[in-house]
């Protein structure tokens, strides 16, 4: 497919012809992404189900596109709306009148600041900043990139088999003397379960040290359902909340809150530098300059849903969890590996057939559901995450998936080699090369014909968007992934991170 002409600009050029030629070619591009609204994409993207909210929400985040967060006098809309949304998640999320939040760009962000504000917070931390986390290994995968990024030794402590909750008492065992910070999750992601938070709480209080609640993506929803038992700042010992508005708040991304309890608890990720001749750079968060356009759109949009709308929300998408949930457990071949605990759903199959067949069949269907892969010893998965605007499709999802089952188990589970197990096990990252990687990635069925380090794609290797797959920056993406997704499921961890690294280097190559 021919690229568009560049927008000429020869005086009698019209300009008209070409912004619709521009705009022709972003609706081509995205012809290839998956549907963000209709509640057929169970990861990645959240829909209310409200058109009206959704246009109101990206009206007001292209009016605030051009607005500028760095400097909240230049701005000063940007930080009133960024108060009413603290104070609204403080209220919802029980916090006391001390409370105080950040708006940042993503759940991540919010974790790293958590992280970033527990380490330099550190009373004990002697003013080496060696420090340390003690997570369960369900937490979020955020809190391992905040260990790399900060230099803070992250120890995963299993979680309970039974249950997949964190084991409080394993955890308490782990703390060192330079641990800064517990974490809890509200739910975990991988397996949708609401960690013991007033245990993980109590025995950070004792150690003296901060407790991070991860509720990015549940903080929205809890607060509306029925809870095993408190998990927010009603919980003493609780210190800090991360939770995102454009997950369960709907609103358009990037938008996530981290609360901490008191003013204190947060100085340590504020930053100020007056050591250049230029203005004194003043921020709290990650970013320097950062888009009005994401933070008044989460001020709409919750504005126009409120407190009594996203209640109803919760229990929409709540009752659409239970139904799928029930639903599942009738099919052949799969069960829920634990009851949810609020709107995500995790299955693992029995054998007959393997998660990765089943996630390729449902897509064929219309339907994105997202595989997770073994961890020591919890099986492979396979993730829902069930949005309100999901719940009027649900016997067709039930219909669809119990298709997907019988069509996976009809094609057997996938088969890696053993000798290739084998000897993926045997590999070091460390020591591979450009070319080692562009061999396992042909050997995967990922690399692109005639690809070579270096050369940004190879020949063949269209561009991006809709005639982007199955090929692009010398990167062949299968339309079914079961197959790449055996062959990653037995990698050792280290190696399946090296080679997606690997592909995401290869398909961030210009192919021009």
């Amino acid at each position: 497919m021919s690229h568009p002409a560049a927008v000429p600009s020869a005086p009698d050029a019209d300009p008209r012809t070409d912004l619709d030629t521009i705009t022709a070619r972003l609706t081509d591009l995205q012809r290839g992404d998956l549907p963000t609204h209709g509640g057929r994409t169970l990861a990645y993207v959240y829909d209310s189900g409200l058109d009206e909210v959704t246009a109101l929400g990206r009206a007001a985040l292209a009016q605030f596109g051009d607005s500028n967060g760095l400097d909240p006098t230049a701005f000063p809309s940007l930080q009133t709306m960024e108060n009413d949304l603290v104070g609204l998640a403080a209220r919802l999320l029980h916090g006391p009148a001390s409370a105080v939040g950040t708006f940042t760009s993503g759940g991540t962000e919010s974790i790293l600041l958590a992280v970033l504000a527990a380490r330099d917070g550190a009373p004990h931390a002697g003013g080496t900043r060696h420090t340390s986390m003690v997570i369960p290994t369900t937490a979020h995968a955020g809190f391992h990139k905040a260990g790399h990024y900060f230099g803070v030794d992250v120890i995963a402590v299993d979680v309970d088999p039974r249950t997949f909750r964190a084991d409080p008492d394993a955890m308490a065992a782990a703390i060192r003397d330079d641990t800064v910070l517990a974490v809890a999750s509200a739910p975990s992601y991988a397996h949708g379960v609401l960690d013991p938070v007033p245990h993980i709480a109590a025995l950070a209080a004792e150690r003296g040290i901060r407790c991070h609640v991860d509720a990015c993506i549940g903080g929205w929803v809890l607060p509306h359902l029925t809870t095993p038992w408190a998990w927010d700042f009603a919980v003493p010992g609780v210190t800090s909340i991360s939770v995102d508005l454009h997950k369960y708040g709907y609103t358009p991304k990037g938008a996530s809150l981290l609360l901490h309890r008191d003013p204190g608890l947060r100085r340590g990720h504020f930053f100020a530098s007056a050591a250049w001749p230029g203005y004194t750079m003043l921020n709290s968060t990650m970013q320097s300059t950062k888009s009005g356009g994401p933070l008044a759109a989460a001020w709409a949009v919750t504005s126009a849903i409120g407190v009594p709308g996203y209640a109803a929300l919760a229990a929409t998408a709540r009752e659409a969890t239970l139904a799928i949930a029930a639903g599942a457990d009738g099919i052949p071949g799969i069960t829920v590996v634990t009851p949810p605990d609020a709107t995500l759903v995790v299955l693992v199959t029995d054998g007959s057939c393997d998660v990765f067949t089943v996630a390729d069949e449902m897509r064929v269907r219309g339907w994105f559901v997202q595989p997770q892969m073994t961890y020591a010893a919890l099986p492979a998965t396979l993730h829902l995450t069930v949005s309100a605007a999901t719940a009027a499709s649900v016997p067709e999802f039930l219909a669809a998936l119990a298709e997907s089952v019988a069509a996976a188990q009809a094609a057997g589970p996938v088969r890696v080699d053993p000798g290739l197990a084998a000897a993926a096990g045997a590999l070091d990252p460390a020591t591979l090369t450009e070319a080692d990687f562009d061999g396992l990635l042909q050997l995967a069925g990922l690399a692109g014909p005639g690809s070579a380090p270096g050369e940004g794609g190879g020949p063949g290797a269209s561009g991006s968007g809709s005639d982007a797959g199955p090929e692009a920056g010398g990167i062949r993406l299968p339309e079914r992934m079961a197959q790449v997704n055996a062959l990653l499921d037995v990698a050792p961890p280290p190696l399946r991170e090296a080679l997606l690294l690997a592909v995401l280097d290869r398909l961030s190559r210009p192919t021009s």
